[in-house]
């Protein structure tokens, strides 16, 4: 799957990458594109921390949601020594955002966190079989998204094909 199919197919876009690859973006530009856009990267509910994106993904119409459990099954171990999110939840994640006619959208770029851009692939690419997963190259942080595919003139972004291992 590529971007522009993600855009005209999916009801559901999980925006995951890491931490100051420039995703405001890309979010306001899908914000454009009729999508509601939603964040709960905030705190963890400390009993269930899947809560608060299962009542997300409640919500009717096109959803982007920024972030997820994946950025706690990353960021959790490299800030903590451990994530607060099993992978039984995230893998009922990536099924819940895949029955909801959903993908998760991977945002690549320069990055200076090399950790952590390592474990969101290893991440996404077990996530990937349970949910398509479409990667999107941002370029360098903090200039505008652009890219030269015409059909995605609108977005400004440059696609690239689904890779699941």
């Amino acid at each position: 799957m590529i971007l522009h199919q993600a855009l005209t197919q999916c009801r559901t876009l999980v925006v995951e990458g890491p931490d100051g690859i420039g995703r405001s973006g890309l979010l306001a530009d899908l914000a454009h594109h009729g999508f509601l856009i939603r964040s709960s990267r905030d705190h963890l509910h400390h009993v269930d921390p899947t809560q608060p994106y299962r009542e997300l993904l409640a919500a009717p119409g096109r959803l982007v949601v920024d972030g997820s459990l994946v950025h706690e099954l990353v960021y959790g171990p490299l800030r903590r020594g451990r994530s607060r999110v099993t992978w039984i939840q995230a893998l009922d994640f990536a099924e819940a955002v895949a029955e909801r006619d959903g993908a998760l959208l991977h945002v690549t770029g320069e990055s200076d966190d090399t950790e952590a851009v390592g474990a969101y692939e290893r991440a996404l690419r077990t996530l990937a079989q349970h949910v398509p997963v479409v990667t999107l190259d941002t370029g360098e942080p903090g200039h505008p998204i652009r890219g030269p595919a015409p059909r995605l003139s609108q977005l400004g972004l440059q696609a690239q094909t689904l890779t699941i291992s």
